[in-house]
């Protein structure tokens, strides 16, 4: 029966008021940031002495030009078999619940760093870097955790404080790995007549990353709670005990308890190839262009801070490259925390996603534009430095897609209980980006520097055409999640 209309009855309806904001978990949501700083504390206290790591291990036998290609090599390393394992920690963790697979995932985290920190050997570094990939696939179990706190009512929020663990890493980070490389040469007074960290030069600004990572598992054990409500292959339940009342013994006999039948199909975790759909594939798509072109800009900006001022580098020191990137880090912080909540219910995720890729093309116009000044003036000028000031501004806004594509990833999973695969497979996606892009924008560095193919300037053509790429794919995305 339609509702009586009569001449008193608007033509209009009254615009629903928007819904309340419901209040976040906050000590739980706090937990999770803090154990999220596990990751990018240890992929970024690599950057700033890794150039002359592999100076000192001798596998470029001198020849500058070369360490671009091994210095992407070691980037490249944990993402390419992060995303051989990283679908089938997600898709685990929708069965077995997400706090077994992030304990494991920490303790891999700790044990490869310490690893990496002892290694001489170029095979060392290479054997210590895959394991740090291949046993840790927190990365996409975290932001299913952080899903499954919110609601479409604070995810934006949720998401506006997710880069505080990236941000406070990307400022330790490079800090630790800056102020602790070499602390024989930087503090002979206080290690001066150590000969362990004589030895072992890298061994220091490695521990540090990989003890905090074993602190937050023992927080993770100890603190956080499951977020699955009802794990499919829950480890505490897969195995029960019961009398049998036929036996005269009543020994107890195992019990295997397949709780799948209690649960409804629309609530358990879809086939993998349901998964492979337009709106998963297009959101995890987006977030793989995103991610090459920023681990491509993250690749070469510290080889070009530390790259020798005569072959168009600024020539920076470890410690001073440390401080330049921790900068980044600690503006991108405060900035998506003020901000990106503001800006995303202003413009919408596609546009807050489409202004952030836009900002790599000035961004990576500024590489030639210091090289052209830094030779033709024989030194960092007070100019270059300033362009240096812009091009870390204008990076700032390509954090915003971030937090934008995530909303995407998580509206595109077909239901909660894929949340896990979902995330999973777009972070393999990812993974496999993020290992082509360091390894491929350093190699293209060198090969450029050292074969002088458009000036020197071959690779920031390639770069611009990776931009234009990620605008495309990026224009594609629905208008809302």
């Amino acid at each position: 029966m339609s509702p009586q209309v009569d001449e008193e009855t608007p033509l209009l309806q009254a615009r629903q008021h928007k819904p309340q904001r419901t209040p976040l978990p906050w000590f739980q949501f706090s937990l999770v940031l803090f154990l999220q700083l596990s990751e990018p504390l240890t992929s970024q206290v690599i950057y700033p002495f890794l150039p002359q790591l592999i100076r000192d291990i001798g596998i470029t036998r001198g020849d500058e030009t070369k360490v671009g290609y091994y210095v992407g090599l070691m980037q490249s390393l944990f993402f390419l078999t992060q995303a051989m394992t990283v679908l089938h920690w997600s898709r685990i963790s929708d069965r077995i619940g997400r706090k077994p697979v992030i304990l494991t995932g920490l303790f891999g985290l700790s044990m490869s760093m310490y690893c990496f920190g002892l290694s001489t050997t170029f095979w060392g570094l290479v054997l210590s870097r895959s394991l740090n990939g291949a046993l840790n696939g927190n990365i996409g179990v975290i932001k299913s955790v952080m899903a499954e706190m919110t609601d479409s009512t604070n995810i934006a929020q949720a998401y506006a404080y997710m880069p505080i663990a990236w941000s406070t890493g990307g400022v330790m980070g490079p800090m630790i790995g800056g102020a602790l490389a070499r602390p024989a040469d930087q503090f002979p007074r206080l290690f001066g007549d150590n000969e362990f960290l004589k030895k072992y030069p890298y061994f220091l600004p490695c521990a540090v990353p990989a003890t905090f990572s074993a602190i937050a598992w023992l927080v993770t054990f100890l603190f956080v709670e499951e977020t699955v409500k009802v794990p499919l292959f829950a480890l505490p339940k897969l195995f029960r005990f019961k009398k049998d009342n036929n036996s005269c013994t009543n020994s107890p006999v195992p019990e295997i308890n397949d709780i799948t039948t209690e649960i409804p199909d629309d609530e358990k975790p879809v086939p993998f190839r349901k998964l492979l759909n337009r709106r998963v594939l297009l959101a995890a798509g987006n977030y793989a262009t995103l991610s090459l072109v920023d681990f491509s800009f993250r690749a070469i900006q510290p080889l070009f801070l530390s790259t020798p001022v005569e072959l168009g580098g600024l020539g920076l020191p470890p410690s001073s490259i440390g401080n330049l990137l921790s900068t980044f880090g600690l503006l991108n912080g405060v900035l998506q925390i003020f901000f990106f909540a503001r800006l995303h219910d202003s413009w919408g995720s596609k546009k807050t996603f489409i202004m952030g890729i836009a900002s790599t093309v000035p961004i990576f116009a500024c590489f030639p534009l210091l090289t052209h000044l830094v030779k033709s003036h024989g030194c960092v000028t007070p100019l270059a430095w300033s362009i240096v000031a812009l091009q870390i501004i204008l990076s700032l806004t390509l954090s915003f897609s971030y937090g934008a594509i995530f909303i995407y990833i998580s509206a595109a999973s077909p239901n909660k209980a894929s949340l896990g695969a979902t995330n999973g497979l777009s972070q393999m996606t990812v993974s496999v980006f993020r290992a082509i892009g360091p390894a491929a924008s350093s190699s293209l560095f060198s090969f450029s520097m050292s074969h002088h193919y458009l000036g020197g300037f071959l690779v920031y053509y390639v770069l611009f055409s990776l931009s234009a790429l990620a605008l495309v794919t990026g224009s594609m995305l629905p208008r809302q999640a």
